[in-house]
């Protein structure tokens, strides 16, 4: 497992694009047939992917977590941005289609993926956090998750936003979780831009066509830089940083938080006339 330490905001300011890179993006997640991790310092958020193609995917244990296994101390958020799937967790099948979302608590023990058509793979996207409290393993489907479109073309910045788990959806320890598509003709997201002081984020960029890119924005509100993202491609975003997008074509992303509380809309505004 990858290990990313934390930055901190004024070494960020002098940091070149390959070092910005190499910091905060985690690239290469998507392998066939395994899953792929990368442990952060931020919160100490875990951010992976698996993609079982031709054959079921297990959760492993790593030793960095120091523990018997991976949900000894953790929870567990997956959103499938692919084909349909199967999530097996202790024994009981959990079927997900794209954009369904299941929720594992502290103390599941055996975990794996498959997909239904090697022809039409699930991708899973995994986020993990530390728990003190187990709760419930729960199945959402992105029907029945709640839902809001926000924004309008003359800004390109309509979307719709779907959350998962958060403090009115499925309960967490810490964990919040859920997506964002774009529409047609829109390219923003998440401006204007606010940071969390409280927690620690990471997103997941999907739907992004082969030959477009996603503009990524971060850093401190006075002291922003910029990373050019491809599809299924993660960015890590501390309490400290800003995290916008502007898009070459529409495109959708997953965002997750860990930290302090549960609540979405705990958020610092950053106006964007005072950006820099």
């Amino acid at each position: 497992m990858k290990i990313i330490h934390a930055v901190a905001p004024d070494d960020f300011k002098t940091y070149d694009t390959e070092k910005i890179r190499s910091r905060f993006l985690l690239t290469d997640l998507k392998q066939e047939n395994k899953a792929t991790f990368t442990y952060s310092h931020y919160d100490r958020m875990v951010v992976g992917l698996a993609y079982p193609v031709t054959e079921t995917v297990e959760l492993s244990n790593y030793s960095n977590l120091r523990a018997e296994y991976f949900l000894e101390r953790r929870e567990l958020g997956i959103i499938n941005v692919g084909g349909d799937g199967v999530v097996v967790a202790d024994g009981t099948s959990y079927p997900l289609r794209k954009l369904d979302a299941l929720y594992l608590g502290k103390g599941v023990k055996e975990v794996s993926f498959k997909s239904n058509s090697a022809t039409e793979p699930a991708v899973f996207y995994l986020l993990s956090t530390p728990a003190h409290t187990t709760y419930p393993t729960t199945l959402l489907t992105t029907e029945e998750a709640f839902s809001a479109v926000l924004g309008s073309l003359d800004t390109a910045n309509e979307r719709k936003i779907i959350r998962y788990i958060h403090k009115d959806g499925i309960q967490s320890c810490q964990l919040v979780m859920g997506l964002t598509i774009l529409a047609n003709g829109s390219v923003w997201n998440t401006m204007p831009a606010h940071i969390h002081d409280r927690r620690a984020e990471a997103y997941f960029y999907f739907d992004v066509e082969e030959d477009q890119r996603v503009l990524h924005l971060m850093g401190s509100p006075q002291e922003t830089r910029h990373l050019f993202m491809a599809n299924h491609d993660a960015v890590l975003s501390p309490s400290w940083s800003i995290h916008s997008g502007c898009g070459t074509k529409n495109y959708s992303f997953i965002w997750g938080m860990g930290g302090e509380n549960l609540d979405y809309a705990d958020m610092d505004p950053a106006l964007t006339q005072d950006l820099r």
